[in-house]
């Protein structure tokens, strides 16, 4: 008759066992993999979707941004294959629909309807830019980094206002098309942090 601690030990062992061999396992591409297209760079007449919440993946339409912010996280996606470009961090988006009398007359001709899309990753270190608060100089409300407090003005490109960062953050020119946001154009500007130091 075997003891407790045997049935133990051969409980411990079979489990590890099981482990092995799933771990081991072959595993589909699908499960491992992105789909084809998900890693390119938005492409003009990608459609925008919902990058977060209850919506996560649907469409983003003009009436869901609502006038003043808060902005949008969003993700490009394929019209044709439905594929959604985020197997890249590079390929966030924050959405923010604005008046249009308040954009510069840079930013205007890229927006759709006061609506202005910019890259989520800060071109200081990277961060994403998760924040919309009251600019440290000013009375308007910004896109902000919290990582090092680095601010951007949607309304003047995404120009910095105060922080470390070194550049404005990268513009992605927007459309209309038959009542849905899409994109006008490749990202105006990089994407991303600063290389080197």
């Amino acid at each position: 008759m075997s003891s407790p601690s045997d049935k133990t030990r051969r409980r411990i062992i079979l489990t590890a066992l099981a482990t092995a061999v799933h771990a081991s396992a072959p595993r589909s591409a699908a499960a491992e993999e992105d789909p084809p297209g998900s890693d390119l760079r938005p492409q003009k007449a990608d459609l925008l979707v919902f990058a977060e919440g209850d919506h996560a993946g649907e469409v983003i339409k003009p009436e869901d941004l609502k006038a003043g912010g808060p902005p949008v996280r969003a993700w490009p996606k394929d019209p044709k294959t439905s594929v959604v470009r985020k197997a890249s961090r590079l390929n966030e988006v924050v959405l923010v629909k604005l008046d249009p009398a308040e954009l510069d007359d840079a930013t205007r001709p890229r927006s759709a309807d006061g609506i202005v899309a910019y890259s989520a990753i800060c071109s200081h270190a990277g961060c994403p830019i998760t924040a919309w608060v009251k600019a440290a100089q000013g009375d308007k409300e910004v896109l902000k980094c919290m990582c090092h407090n680095s601010e951007f003005d949607p309304r003047q490109g995404a120009q910095v206002v105060f922080g470390p960062a070194p550049r404005r953050l990268a513009a992605l020119p927007l459309a209309m098309a038959d009542g849905s946001l899409t994109i006008a154009g490749t990202f105006i500007g990089k994407t991303g942090a600063q290389q080197g130091g």
